[in-house]
């Protein structure tokens, strides 16, 4: 007899939990490392409202066996097992498979591609199917002999006396699904966030915290969630302590993932990471874990906590971090809780990158930097503001006096349309407008690089759809153009920024305009932009990224009027000429090469320097930089370790 996992379909809620258990089992129970790695051997299946999840059967007499021609898979132990040593890649029993239940994968970018299909965790310490123990509506059950039978006779009984099928089918679905709707956080009205750059976001209240947490199914210790975050936080357990009032505990919980819980809970994009990933998202709406982590941050150090350097002895280790944005703060706060010396260099003068400069106050009130400052501070590092290398200081300097060094510097990088016209007064890049409003809101002086435009009572066009086009189309409302438009090339639903910022920048006045595209500026006598001449589109075959193609719809051109036209197609790297002489590598577009055979992920050509964040993989998310700031604090920490063995 063999031994199966078999799933109730009628009570499968679609939480990937037994996706997630299946990998972390087969990586020590811990997270993958890559991405690329997260390799279920069990997959849950979606079909209109339903889901269910299907895995091998480990049948008896099994197709993929008699199709093997090495003798890779064999029948042990009542199921069907591969020894991928002996796998030749052939595919035979992928084929042979009638359940779809073996898939070919590479264990690395160079590696081939070998069979994998479940071994029901045989290799496990605990003997047991991780998917099976972490269902949380049970779900999935382990089928051996005797359930076989005992389900075979409890099915024979009922038909026997004329019962009718088990009435309960699904009740556990039920009960997980019978929660009350989302509440959130509120917003302030409209017509007076508009006219300030105060949060526009309340906080929740201790009910509205309690409410919001006491929604979580706590799919597993392990969901879907926490994979879909690129820091893994460790959601459903700190939204638990918040539903038992335990904060300050919530917050550790936060900080040991995190370096900075307080800011992502505000920016980070929820829709489209956890509260995306959120089981009851189609059941009530997801569980507002970005304002949960917000109130939870918030109002422990509002009790006074702070978070501290882990008790681990100090270093002789000396590290410099170029950048204070995300992906360097979050490279000098691991290492600084390790013992590590930590010194951070930025030009702005206060921490955080574009956090601070580039990210309006109305989403990220720029005191919270300040606090947190205060807090790394406390921790032992030191910050060295207004100092730009290349300017202030050589990367010679630091190069001689670090034992490694960490470039965060993000990509600041101009991204032009290509259209005639784009010099003429007018015309400006949505990042130089962005941090010169910031720094006139933080009360800064005003710089030659980042010169204040005036746009009251002005026609204000911005073309893009991502979030700094909505930044830049909610920082014009605020500042008092007469008429604020969004181009966009493509549709509604393919804006690749957050669809709560479209929300709100619907809400505060601004028009959007869909399927356009820019095809000349058109300028006044005096040489200043007036138009934008503007061709609709209609969506084409998708490229090789998967999104369609905007095409030209012909006789479809027109005139959209604008006295200022902001340009918001993303960031690219910028120019590093004090990296010259350094053996780093770049690619074509100008990013740190990092990683490659006998390299750590984020080490660069130069054995002393490491690299992560925007400057490496072009502009992302503040959480994505902030991983790989930790991942190049455990890669130095792995070379340290490595030195001092030798």
């Amino acid at each position: 007899m063999n031994n199966f996992i078999v799933a109730d379909a009628a009570n499968c809620i679609g939480c990937h939990a037994c996706e997630v258990a299946c990998v972390t089992s087969h990586h020590r129970d811990s997270w993958p490392l890559r991405r690329t790695d997260f390799l279920p051997r069990i997959h849950v299946i979606f079909h209109r409202h339903a889901s269910n999840a299907t895995t091998c059967r480990h049948c008896n007499d099994a197709p993929c066996v008699s199709a093997c021609p090495t003798r890779a898979l064999s029948f042990a132990n009542d199921s069907v097992q591969l020894r991928q040593e002996d796998c030749i890649g052939c595919k035979n029993c992928v084929v042979a498979c009638p359940f779809g239940a073996i898939e070919m994968v590479a264990s690395d970018e160079d590696g081939p591609q070998l069979a994998q299909k479940c071994d029901l965790c045989r290799e496990h310490p605990s003997g047991k199917p991780a998917c099976v123990a972490s269902c949380p509506t049970k779900a999935l059950r382990l089928m051996d002999e005797k359930e076989v039978n005992q389900l075979r006779n409890a099915r024979q009984t009922r038909s026997a006396l004329g019962q009718p099928l088990d009435a309960s089918r699904g009740v556990r679905r039920q009960d997980a699904f019978d929660k009350p709707p989302r509440i959130g956080a509120k917003k302030v009205d409209s017509s007076l966030r508009k006219t300030q750059f105060s949060e526009i976001y309340q906080p929740l209240s201790e009910q509205g915290a309690g409410y919001e947490s006491e929604r979580c199914l706590y799919c597993a210790q392990k969901a879907w969630c926490n994979w879909t975050c690129p820091l893994h936080n460790a959601i459903p357990d700190f939204l638990r302590l918040a539903s038992e009032g335990n904060i300050v505990e919530a917050a550790e919980l936060c900080h040991q993932t995190s370096s900075l819980p307080e800011i992502c809970g505000r920016v980070c994009p929820q829709d489209r990471l956890c509260e995306g990933a959120c089981t009851i998202k189609n059941a009530g709406g997801a569980v507002a874990i970005g304002n949960l982590e917000r109130y939870i941050t918030d109002t422990a150090l509002a009790m006074g906590w702070r978070p501290g350097r882990r008790k681990n002895l100090p270093r002789q280790e000396k590290v410099a971090v170029v950048g204070a944005g995300p992906a360097g703060l979050g490279c000098a706060d691991m290492l600084s809780r390790a013992g590590v010396q930590v010194d951070v260099f930025d030009r702005h003068p206060e921490i955080g990158g574009l956090l601070t400069f580039g990210i309006p106050p109305f989403k990220l009130e720029k005191n919270i930097l300040a606090v947190r400052r205060e807090i790394f501070s406390e921790m032992g590092i030191h910050f060295h503001l207004h100092q730009e290398v290349g300017r202030d200081i050589t990367f010679d300097d630091l190069a001689a006096n670090y034992d490694a060094i960490f470039l965060g510097v993000g990509t600041y990088g101009l991204m032009s349309a290509g259209l005639e016209g784009e010099e003429a007064p007018g015309v400006i890049q949505a990042l130089p407008f962005l941090i010169a409003s910031t720094r006139e809101v933080m009360g800064l002086e005003e710089t030659v690089d980042y010169p204040l435009t005036e746009i009251k009572g002005k026609r204000v066009v911005v073309l893009g759809g991502g979030d700094t086009a909505m930044d830049c189309l909610r920082t014009a409302i605020r500042r008092g153009a007469a008429s604020v438009t969004c181009a966009y090339r493509r549709d509604e639903l393919s804006m690749p920024g957050s669809k709560k910022e479209v929300v709100n920048a619907r809400e505060e006045g601004v028009e959007f305009q869909f399927n356009v595209q820019p095809q000349a500026i058109q300028l006044n006598r005096k040489g200043m932009v007036n138009a934008v001449g503007m061709i609709r589109t209609e969506m084409g075959a998708p490229g090789a990224d998967g999104r369609r193609r905007p095409q030209p719809v012909a006789g479809s051109a027109f005139e959209l009027p604008a006295d200022v036209l902001i340009m918001a197609f993303g960031f690219q790297a910028h120019e590093m000429p004090w990296l010259k002489g350094h053996g780093i590598k770049l690619d074509r577009w100008g990013q740190i090469v990092t990683g490659g055979q006998g390299r750590a992920k984020t080490q660069t050509s130069n054995d002393k320097v490491f690299a992560g964040g925007d400057a490496v993989t072009g502009a992302d998310l503040v959480v994505t930089a902030m991983a790989a700031g930790h991942q190049a604090a455990r890669d130095m920490l792995e070379r340290f370790n490595r030195g001092r063995s030798l």
